[in-house]
């Protein structure tokens, strides 16, 4: 179970199985296109085997929800909630930014929420109320004006819940490819939405990436995985449960340690399959630890660089000097400093949002944050003055570009 890995041979792994569901998302994407709610009922009863009479999640069934739901878990659900208001009302930026850069001549930028966003929640193996939190309260933060999500029924009544103290305005009982098809395309029951967030399994990220040209994204959100970064200070059973933590997500989670010190690969090994015989998601724990081992570094540096190079979901450091590590982190989606910060913190209730590019796709995209829900306008305001300041240049490059009109356009107001 617990072995060596070629670093190159894992990593391009995660991303392999994107192209082998292609075929079978197109045909949903085209199937919902053309029938509309009638698809979205049929391939629930397929994949979810749930007969649905409607779509929408009621008020009535909102209320219920509450009703099913222990009182320290709405608690708990309200303090992960203020947490990541918090941190993410840190994050947003001005309505508007202006600043005088020459007399007459302003320059700035006008921040605009989105009006309508998507949000998927996984369902099927576990509840996630987390994930619901995570994409709606910054959306909220944002500005949205309509916060829609669609996730796989039954529908968990945690997650229900999680959903109104988020603020989500529309919830549909729609999973799977179908859904992000839906909230693209639009049916009689769902309108379109603009941006579509929240992490899937392979055939929900691969319908995100297809259905760009109708509906933004976040970024590719596939099966969960995480990199540990360890000396010989690390602490095994630290890191075998940090390494569970992600496996027990999904079979096809991937889990690497990036260590400088084989006596503690070969501990951590020991540790991982201790824990995994306990396991109570074994069957999951087992198939994951499939993808799961370890990577040998001759020193800090190299590893760091191999980290640099995997780009995981998320990063474990767990050295003698993590701070000084994190210096050299270039490409990970959220990052946990030292040996008393599990993942599961950010999951949860530290504040900062779990919901992250996976698959190697850190090296170009960033977490989820409150700028994923707005748009940047550029603005100028340009007096007389400022006109005559730049006027000869503007004049001069659109004549060498054979673009007359364009500097006519200059001309007249400078008689």
């Amino acid at each position: 179970m617990w072995k060596q890995l070629d670093v190159e041979q894992w990593t391009s792994r995660r991303r392999g199985t994107l192209s082998e569901v292609r075929r079978s998302v197109e045909d949903i994407i085209a199937k919902v296109s053309k029938e509309g709610d009638a698809a979205l009922y049929e391939l629930t009863q397929k994949f979810d085997k749930v007969q649905l009479d409607h779509l929408r999640v009621t008020r009535e069934e909102i209320e219920d929800a509450y009703a099913k739901v222990d009182d320290s878990l709405i608690d708990a659900l309200k303090k992960a909630k203020a947490n990541i208001e918090a941190f993410h009302r840190m994050q947003r930026p001005a309505d508007m930014w202006t600043r005088e850069v020459a007399p007459g001549l302003t320059l700035g930028v006008k921040n605009t929420p989105l009006d309508r966003i998507g949000a998927y929640i996984p369902g099927g193996r576990a509840a996630y109320p987390s994930t619901v939190l995570m994409c709606a309260i910054p959306a909220r933060v944002a500005g949205v004006v309509d916060v829609v999500m669609c996730t796989p029924p039954p529908i968990n009544p945690l997650t229900l819940v999680a959903a109104d103290l988020a603020g989500v305005d529309e919830v549909y009982q729609v999973g799977g490819a179908q859904a992000i098809a839906a909230m693209a395309l639009g049916t009689r029951s769902i309108a379109p939405v603009q941006k579509i967030v929240g992490p899937g399994n392979v055939y929900v990220t691969e319908a995100k990436m297809l259905m760009r040209d109708r509906a933004e994204i976040d970024f590719p959100a596939g099966p969960s995985e995480i990199a540990i970064l360890a000396d010989g200070s690390g602490e095994e059973e630290f890191i075998a449960a940090d390494i569970l933590a992600q496996a027990e997500h999904d079979p096809n989670a991937a889990c690497v340690l990036v260590t400088t010190d084989q006596v503690l690969a070969n501990k951590v090994g020991r540790e991982v399959e201790r824990m995994a015989a306990k396991a109570e998601r074994k069957e999951i724990i087992d198939k994951a630890l499939g993808n799961a081992g370890y990577v040998l570094a001759r020193d800090i540096a190299s590893a760091v660089e191999l980290v640099n190079f995997i780009a995981p979901e998320h990063l474990s450091i767990q050295v003698k000097d993590p701070m000084a590590a994190l210096q050299g982190i270039r490409n990970a989606g959220s990052i946990f400093v030292g040996k008393y910060a599990p993942v599961a913190c950010g999951d949860y209730a530290s504040g900062t949002n779990h919901v992250l590019p996976t698959a190697g796709y850190a090296k170009t995209y960033s977490t989820l944050d409150v700028g994923h829900f707005m748009k940047r306008s550029s603005v100028q305001i340009v007096e007389r003055d400022g006109l005559e300041g730049i006027g000869d240049v503007v004049e001069t490059l659109a004549k060498a570009e054979g673009l007359h009109a364009h500097a006519n356009s200059v001309r007249v107001r400078r008689k």
